[in-house]
């Protein structure tokens, strides 16, 4: 299975665009149906040249940056999407930051609404924000939810984003973010998250916190399973959990693997340590992190967390100025 997280300006069409080529409704609220407005995360699938596609729907509004980065988080790829009649937006950009932040390098853009008029315009820009970023040259497709047109170029140009995406590690320690948590009666709790690296399979025990836990059952792709490798869209039915212990922000972990920490040296990328405020949000997978900054050189420092994470040297992250609305940096871990 290949991940690809969908980001963009709020009604550029990334749900339309997600419905017509998966045949599934990714707003699960019916507030959100109600609205045509994404307000959390949406998950759907599809198979496309044999190879299975889960995409994470993301909401565009600036409101909803949160939800957002916790579903692009985790994902290695992006369907980029710009609508035609408005062209590059404020939340273009921001998504656009949070993905060069969280050092993704793989990705498509779909140039929607091209019914409404001239995609040229809206593809040129697109292109050249994104060539600046660790995404680089990526293909472009034009289409309409409206009309279909273009759906077949775009699902090909999906299908070979998925055969150029490396290959993940089996058997990797698991840190399966949770981005979401339920509870299905006769089940009892169920986490679902996107499986980075390693295998699950039923009757594993895994920590959450400061407990063990086991795995009840597995679903991936709406199908049980006695088994899910990475990477993978995944739901994790969960013995002896109660749902309103466990949250999106959340990990399960490989037991004795991960040693979690509340202070860790990173190197920046973006504004210098010096003109970073003091007290920002630390983004890594789906968790949010109060975080204070402590300058170490002009592109490095140490990061005070006010709860752990299990974090290791190389993994990629980003601050985030809420009350600026802002990403001023990204970061690799250093030092744990």
């Amino acid at each position: 299975m290949r991940v690809i997280a969908t980001a963009g300006h709020v009604d550029h069409g990334k749900s339309t665009l997600i419905r017509r080529l998966t045949g599934m409704e990714p707003d699960r609220w019916a507030e959100e149906r109600r609205r045509g407005l994404t307000l959390d995360l949406g998950f759907a699938w599809t198979r496309l040249a044999g190879e299975e596609l889960a995409f994470v729907d993301v909401p565009g509004h600036q409101r909803f940056v949160p939800n957002m980065l916790a579903g692009v988080g985790p994902v290695p790829a992006a369907l980029f999407v710009v609508a035609a009649d408005e062209g590059w937006m404020p939340q273009s950009a921001e998504h656009l930051a949070a993905l060069n932040a969280f050092g993704v390098e793989h990705g498509l853009v779909a140039v929607t609404k091209s019914d409404r008029a001239d995609p040229a315009s809206a593809t040129a820009a697109a292109l050249e924000e994104i060539a600046a970023t660790a995404l680089g040259a990526v293909p472009a497709v034009s289409v309409s939810g409206t009309t279909g047109a273009g759906l077949e170029e775009l699902k090909a140009q999906l299908a070979k984003l998925a055969g150029r995406l490396p290959p993940p590690d089996l058997a990797a320690d698991v840190r399966l973010w949770i981005d979401r948590a339920f509870t299905i009666k006769g089940a009892g709790t169920v986490v679902t998250g996107t499986l980075g690296g390693g295998t699950l399979q039923v009757g594993d025990e895994l920590t959450l916190g400061e407990d063990r836990v086991q795995i009840r059952s597995l679903q991936a792709l709406g199908e049980p399973r006695e088994s899910v490798s990475a990477v993978a869209r995944v739901a994790v039915n969960l013995r002896g959990v109660a749902r309103d212990s466990v949250g999106r922000g959340d990990v399960l972990l490989t037991p004795g693997a991960w040693r979690p920490a509340t202070e860790v040296d990173v190197r920046l990328r973006g504004a210098p340590s010096g003109e970073l405020h003091r007290n920002l949000v630390l983004h890594f997978g789906s968790a949010a992190v109060p975080t204070r900054v402590r300058p170490l050189g002009p592109d490095t420092a140490r990061l005070l967390l006010a709860h752990p994470l299990p974090l290791r040297t190389g993994d990629r992250g980003l601050l985030r100025d809420p009350g600026e609305h802002r990403i001023p940096a990204g970061f690799d871990v250093v030092d744990v």
